[in-house]
């Protein structure tokens, strides 16, 4: 079941969505919010799978809403506005849905996400691949090849083996969650490692991909630990 809630400064809209919601067995619509407040507060102490998201409200733009939460959560954006169609996929948006919303439009949205959760779900399971969207894409990322990966403000670079790059809303804390712990561990507040690709260990360092890594104080017993 996925776990959702919407949030909308106009109360048709609301239930409009929790009457959709009611036409597909997989949805739970848990709480609808006219107030970003409350809605920040509740997803900030619960989690929450999904959230269904208008863009044009009064206090704050839906899509900065969306990138100022802590918890990582998949968005289905909800609006009358096509120009914010590009923004909203720019922060890996699962779908972003025209109103008024056709239920055929809302059922191709909503499996899509149950698509996306179902193989994050598969492959924490597997234990070989990170699943994580980015750049309009979900990517499959073997776990063998991430060498490390570092934070940048609201997103986080995973750095991949003779691959390149990929850069991907999320937190560190978040992202940590998905990788199996006994392959890879925090060193610093802004780097996590593949330890099986470590090169060498020094007091303060850690050299990996022909480069220093520090290691912050607050890690070192975990480094220790972990190594």
């Amino acid at each position: 079941m996925i776990k959702a809630i919407a949030i909308d400064d106009e109360p048709l809209a609301l239930q409009i969505l929790e009457a959709l919601c009611a036409r597909i067995v997989y949805i739970d619509l848990i709480k609808t919010f006219t107030s970003q407040t409350e809605a920040q507060r509740y997803i900030n102490k619960f989690e929450v799978d999904l959230l269904f998201l208008d863009i044009q409200m009064p206090r704050q733009n839906g899509i900065d809403l969306y990138k100022s939460l802590k918890q990582e959560t998949k968005v289905i954006f909800t609006t009358a506005y096509s120009e914010y169609a590009v923004e909203g996929f720019n922060v890996s948006a699962s779908d972003y849905i025209l109103k008024p919303i056709a239920f055929d439009r809302f059922e191709e949205a909503v499996t899509k996400v149950k698509r996306e959760l179902d193989l994050e779900l598969n492959n924490t399971t597997v234990n070989t691949h990170l699943s994580i969207r980015a750049d309009y894409k979900l990517y499959n990322i073997p776990h063998k090849d991430i060498l490390f990966i570092e934070a940048m403000d609201d997103y986080i670079k995973i750095n991949r083996e003779n691959k390149g790059t990929v850069v991907a809303r999320s937190t560190m804390k978040g992202i940590l969650k998905k990788l199996p712990q006994d392959a890879f561990t925090r060193i610093h507040k802004s780097f996590i490692v593949n330890k099986s690709k470590v090169e060498a260990i020094q007091t303060g360092s850690i050299e990996l991909a022909g480069r220093a890594f520090p290691i912050g104080s607050t890690y070192k017993d975990e480094v220790h630990n972990n190594f």
